[in-house]
């Protein structure tokens, strides 16, 4: 049994250490080892190189499409052999008019006063063509063009220049008569007459053309 002695002595020992300077005894730090199934972010990301620095952007460039040659030079021959228009048909042009004094034409199925509005100047002239100094080939040529770009600028009323063939040999008007059978080969010609005098006269003719169904 201790002695009151030894009690007095161990209670002075514990009164002179005070609470706030007793520290806890410190815990070793154990560190954890990663287990099997962590990713090692080091080695799954060594072979990532950082993105460029750059204001522009790299946009994928479409491969241009392959022309169709054969078929484009197909339809080149098409609009060339259409060039000229379709051949005359006996009944697109009237019996006589080879004799008569103006050439008039007028397509089948038209009433005859279209010629005398035409020659009136009922329908205003949007264009005009001149074939002098041009040879037979290459006044129809000119003419096949004007025709075209005629109907796709939508004109209704032209006026064609060929001459009177005064500088021709026997003075004979080459042009006149063949002008006539080339306007009467075109599907949009639907009738022309001998010009006015003040409009050119026997060396013109006056054309009217198919209203634009565009």
């Amino acid at each position: 049994m201790a002695k009151l002695s030894e009690l007095k002595t161990l209670l002075a020992s514990a009164r002179k250490v005070a609470p706030g300077n007793v520290k806890p005894a410190s815990r070793p730090v154990v560190r954890s080892k990663p287990a099997d199934a962590d990713v090692d972010l080091r080695q799954a990301f060594a072979d990532v190189e950082p993105l460029r620095s750059a204001n522009r952007a790299t946009l994928p460039r479409d491969r241009p499409a392959s022309l169709a040659t054969k078929r484009l030079a197909d339809e080149a021959d098409a609009l060339a052999a259409s060039k000229h228009g379709v051949d005359a048909s006996p009944a697109r042009w009237d019996v006589g008019q080879e004799v008569e004094s103006e050439q008039t034409f007028l397509r089948d199925g038209l009433a005859r006063d279209v010629l005398v509005r035409l020659r009136r100047g009922h329908w205003s002239v949007q264009g005009e063509l001149d074939l002098h100094r041009l040879n037979r080939d290459e006044a129809r040529d000119a003419l096949a063009d004007f025709l075209n770009d005629a109907r796709n600028y939508g004109w209704r009323c032209v006026r064609i220049v060929h001459g009177k063939g005064l500088s021709s040999p026997n003075r004979e008007p080459v042009l006149k008569g063949k002008v006539r059978r080339w306007l009467a080969q075109r599907d949009e010609v639907l009738a022309y007459c001998e010009a006015p005098r003040h409009s050119g006269g026997a060396g013109a003719v006056l054309v009217l053309l198919k209203a634009s169904t565009a």
